[in-house]
C-alpha cells in the first residue's frame, strides 16, 4: 500500500445505500414547483373532500396516486418539500443524507441497535436519497406473496418505462463483476432486471447525464384534474367513526397540520369504495396507526393514545438487512459508479459495490478548502463520518473536516465492496417515543439475533475476501496490501454505536456484528396477514389499507425499491378494479 495511505484508510468505511426526486410534470420539461396541483399546506383549505387519501409521496405512494387519479379524485400528503437540485445529480450522492437540519429531507434516526439510519422526508421518498439500483423480486417471491404473476409483470413494465435505464458499465464495476465471476458467483447472467442466482448487472434510476429519476416521476402519468398534492402536511392522525350496522370502526377521513401549526381536515367523500390509504413507510405506518389508537392497549395507553382497536402486532415483524462492507483503497484513479453489478449468491448474500468515492468532493484544492462537505467521507454524514455518532458536536465536525482538507485527495481514491444478506429471519419492533407525529418512534432490528442471518454474513465476507484477491481485481488494489489489512482497517472506522472490539485478528462473525450498517432496506410493522389482509386492509376496521414496505415479511430481491413502486401501481389498478365491479 502507498505509504501512510493506511492511516488515511482509517478515515473511511462503507456507503449508504439501497434505500430516488426528480422533477414531475405533464411534460417532460416542467417542473414539479410549476404543477398547479402540487402545492404547500398552508395552501390547502381547512376542510376538504376526497374518494381516496393517500399518505405518504414516498415509493409506493406516488405511482399509487397518480394510477388512483385515473378515475377519482385523489389527495396526496407528503410531510416533506420538493427535492434539491443537488439531490438529482449522482455526484452529490451524499449531500442530503450529510443533512441533519430538521427540514433535512434524510431525517436521521439511530435504532435501539445502535445503528446510524434515515427515513425520507421529501416527494418521491427513499428513491430521492438511495443508490438508484433497480431489480426485480424473484419469481418465488411473487408466488408467495399470492400476487397476480401477469398483473405483477405489467406493472414492474410500467415503473421501467417510466424510469429505469441501463447503466453504462466503468472499469471499477466490470473489474467486480468479473471478480465475482472469478469467485464463483456463477452464472454470469448479463443486463437483466430479473432476481437470478449468479453475477448480473442490473437497472438504474440514474440516466446517461447521472440525473437521478424518482417514484415522483410517475406524477407525470397522474389526471391533473384528479390529483391534489399537499407538501410539508404532517398527518397526525386517521378520523375513524362507528356506523350503524357495520361491527368496526370505519375511517372516515384525515386530521394534517401545515408548517404553521394550522390544522386541516379531509373526509372521505360518501361512498363504501372510497379509503384512506397509508403509504408512509416501514417507520410512519405504523407509527402513524398507533397514533390513531390501532396498535397494543397498554402501549398506547402509556402514551396516552385513546385505544379504538388493540391490535398487539403493529408495529411488530420489523426488520432491516443488515450490510457490512469494506473500503478498497485503489493505486489508480477510479470513475464514480453508484451500484450497477450485484453478485447473488447461493448461499443468501448479496454481494455489490460502488466507486470513485469522491462522491461530492470539490475536484479543485483552493474549492476543497472551502469544502464543508466531503461526500461520503463527511464528518457529518450518517454512517460513514469520520468522526464516532455521540462526537459529533458542531465544532469536532468542524475540526474534523478541516483535517481532512489537509489530506492528498489520495487518501479517499477507492471503492466500496458490500454484502447484505438474504431477507433476514432476525426482527423486531417500532414503538412510540411520544404522542408527536414528526418525531422518530423507537425502533429495534435485533442485527444478528439469529445465527442464520450471522452465517450468511460470513459467507457473504468470504466471498468479498475472494473477490479482493482476484486476477480479476488486481488492478484496483495494492499489490502489497493483504485481505486482512484491508479488512482491520475497515473495521476501525466508527460507522455504528456498538462497543468496539480492537484487535487485529477479529473472526469473520466478530466482523460482521462489529461493522453492522444498514442499507436502508427496513421493512416490515404492518405485515400482511399479521396486520392486513391479502388486500392490504387493515384488520378490525374498514376503509383503511397499507400498501408500502411495512406489509413486508422480508425484503424483495436484492434492492427493494422496484417492487414498493411496482406495489404502489399493481394495488392501484387493482383497487380501480374492485371500484367499477358491480
Amino acid at each position: 500500500m502507498a505509504p501512510g495511505l493506511a492511516n488515511w484508510v482509517a478515515l473511511v468505511l462503507t456507503v449508504l445505500l439501497g434505500l430516488s426526486c426528480l422533477v414531475v410534470a405533464l411534460s417532460e420539461d416542467e417542473t414539479l414547483d410549476k404543477l398547479r396541483f402540487v402545492r404547500h399546506a398552508q395552501d390547502a383549505p381547512l376542510v376538504s373532500q376526497y374518494n381516496y387519501i393517500v399518505i405518504g409521496g414516498g415509493t409506493a405512494g406516488c405511482p399509487l396516486a397518480a394510477t388512483l387519479s385515473e378515475h377519482s379524485r385523489v389527495l396526496l400528503l407528503e410531510r416533506g418539500g420538493l427535492p434539491s437540485r443537488n439531490m438529482s445529480d449522482q455526484q452529490h450522492f451524499t449531500d442530503a443524507l450529510a443533512d441533519t437540519s430538521p427540514a433535512s429531507p434524510a431525517q436521521r434516526f439511530v435504532s435501539e441497535d445502535g445503528v446510524v439510519n434515515a427515513r425520507a422526508r421529501v416527494l418521491g421518498g427513499g428513491s430521492c436519497l438511495n443508490a438508484g439500483f433497480y431489480t426485480r423480486a424473484s419469481t418465488d417471491y411473487v408466488r408467495a406473496a399470492g400476487w397476480d404473476a401477469r398483473l405483477v409483470n405489467s406493472s414492474y413494465r410500467w415503473v421501467e418505462r417510466a424510469l429505469v435505464f441501463r447503466p453504462a458499465v466503468p472499469p471499477w464495476q466490470a473489474a467486480l463483476r468479473d471478480a465475482l465471476l472469478e469467485a464463483g458467483v456463477t452464472p454470469d447472467n448479463g443486463f437483466t432486471f430479473d432476481h437470478v442466482t449468479g453475477t448480473k448487472i442490473g437497472g438504474t434510476i440514474f440516466d446517461s447525464s447521472g440525473q437521478r429519476h424518482t417514484a415522483a416521476d410517475f406524477l407525470r402519468h397522474a389526471r391533473p384534474r384528479g390529483l391534489t398534492v399537499f407538501l410539508y402536511a404532517t398527518v397526525s392522525r386517521i378520523l375513524f367513526r362507528q356506523q350503524e350496522g357495520v361491527p368496526y370502526p370505519v375511517a372516515y377521513g384525515v386530521v394534517f397540520t401545515d408548517p404553521l401549526g394550522v390544522q386541516h381536515r379531509v373526509y372521505l367523500r360518501d361512498g363504501a369504495k372510497n379509503e384512506v390509504i397509508l403509504s408512509a413507510g416501514t417507520l410512519g405506518s405504523p407509527q402513524l396507526l398507533m397514533l390513531s389508537g390501532v396498535g397494543p392497549q397498554a402501549h398506547l395507553e402509556a402514551h396516552g393514545v385513546q385505544v379504538l382497536v388493540d391490535q398487539p402486532m403493529v408495529g411488530q415483524g420489523v426488520a432491516d438487512n443488515p450490510m457490512n462492507s469494506v473500503f478498497i483503497p485503489s493505486p489508480v484513479p477510479v470513475t464514480l459508479s453508484l451500484v450497477q453489478v450485484v453478485g447473488i449468491t447461493r448461499s443468501g448474500s448479496f454481494i455489490e459495490g460502488v466507486s470513485g468515492s469522491e462522491f461530492g468532493i470539490p475536484v479543485s484544492e483552493g474549492a476543497r478548502r472551502l469544502a464543508r462537505s466531503f461526500g461520503l467521507f463527511s464528518p457529518q454524514t450518517g454512517q460513514l463520518g469520520t468522526l464516532p455518532p455521540k462526537q459529533r458536536t458542531p465544532e469536532a465536525l468542524e475540526r474534523a473536516a478541516e483535517a481532512m482538507r489537509r489530506l492528498d485527495r489520495r487518501a479517499f481514491r477507492g471503492g466500496f465492496i458490500l454484502e447484505k444478506i438474504l431477507g433476514p429471519v432476525s426482527s423486531g419492533h417500532v414503538e412510540l417515543r411520544s404522542a408527536d407525529p414528526r418525531a422518530n418512534p423507537a425502533v429495534t432490528f435485533n442485527y444478528f439475533q439469529e445465527s442464520e442471518d450471522l452465517q450468511r454474513c460470513v459467507r457473504g465476507i468470504q466471498t468479498i475476501e475472494r473477490v479482493i484477491q482476484s486476477r480479476a481485481f488486481a488492478n484496483f488494489t495494492y499489490a502489497n496490501a493483504s485481505t486482512e489489512s484491508i479488512f482491520t482497517d475497515s473495521a476501525n472506522f466508527p460507522v455504528n454505536l456498538l462497543p468496539r472490539h480492537v484487535n487485529d485478528s477479529r473472526t469473520p462473525e466478530q466482523y460482521c456484528r462489529d461493522t453492522v450498517m444498514t442499507i436502508w432496506h427496513y421493512h416490515g410493522g404492518c405485515q400482511v396477514g399479521a396486520v392486513v389482509d391479502d388486500d392490504y386492509r387493515v384488520f378490525g376496521v374498514q376503509r383503511l389499507r397499507v400498501i408500502d414496505s411495512s406489509t413486508f415479511k422480508y425484503s424483495p430481491g436484492t434492492n427493494p425499491q422496484a417492487t414498493v413502486m411496482m406495489l404502489g401501481r399493481y394495488m392501484g389498478v387493482k383497487i380501480q378494479a374492485e371500484r367499477w365491479r358491480k
